[in-house]
């Protein structure tokens, strides 16, 4: 049968799709390999990059990335005492013994006696320091002064360094007040001593005094 120009051309148009169609089919599974090699060969020169960079080079050991460690405790306090000729009690008491007597060497009455004055003091000073400082007390135009005055002082006193200390003497230096009640009125003062206290362990004794700055010269 023959077919007409119109039917021949839409014969013509159907063989075309359906060759399209069967090349397609037949092209596909090769377009799809082709196209996953390249992604398995990244994955892989990947995979080799990172194995390469995480293993040491040859000839290499490999070390443990280096830690930061705090310094050790110290292993105790040093006790600074056993550098020293005396014991921290021992500078408590000499300490104790120098701040009574100071506190007691700057408080009197014009009433008193310069054997009452140092009485006080007990055992706090040397012998010799106790003829010493009867001696200034009765001073003739001291004690005049005092009882004319009707002076009567009270002291106080801080410390405020250890200047030197030896086997068996220690200086400190101290700051004593006084508060001087008289006929005048009242006086407010301080001064600053070296005291040197002789003894050992809880057994001291104020043997000298002397204005601080006597010391430096």
């Amino acid at each position: 049968m023959d077919l007409s120009p119109a039917q021949q051309k839409a014969v013509f148009v159907l063989v075309v799709v359906v060759l399209a169609a069967l090349g397609y089919w037949l092209l596909l599974p090769k377009l799809s390999h082709s196209a996953g090699q390249p992604a398995a060969a990244s994955t892989s020169r990947a995979s080799t990059s990172s194995a390469a960079a995480s293993a040491p080079a040859p000839g290499i050991t490999e070390t443990p990335a280096s830690t930061v460690t705090a310094p050790p405790a110290a292993a105790g306090t040093v006790n600074i005492y056993s550098w020293l000729p005396f014991t921290q009690q021992g500078l408590t008491d000499a300490a104790s013994v120098t701040l009574k007597f100071a506190v007691d060497y700057n408080t009197f009455t014009y009433t008193e006696t310069p054997a009452a004055y140092v009485s006080k003091m007990g055992g706090l000073i040397t012998g010799s320091l106790a003829t010493t400082l009867r001696a200034s007390y009765a001073t003739p135009g001291v004690a005049t002064l005092r009882s004319d005055q009707k002076q009567v002082s009270t002291g106080t006193a801080a410390i405020n360094s250890l200047r030197s200390f030896g086997p068996s003497s220690l200086t400190f230096i101290v700051t004593t007040g006084q508060r001087l009640v008289s006929s005048s009125g009242t006086t407010n003062g301080s001064t600053q001593y070296a005291v040197t206290v002789t003894g050992s362990g809880m057994s001291w004794q104020v043997d000298d005094i002397e204005l601080a700055s006597a010391g430096n010269s």
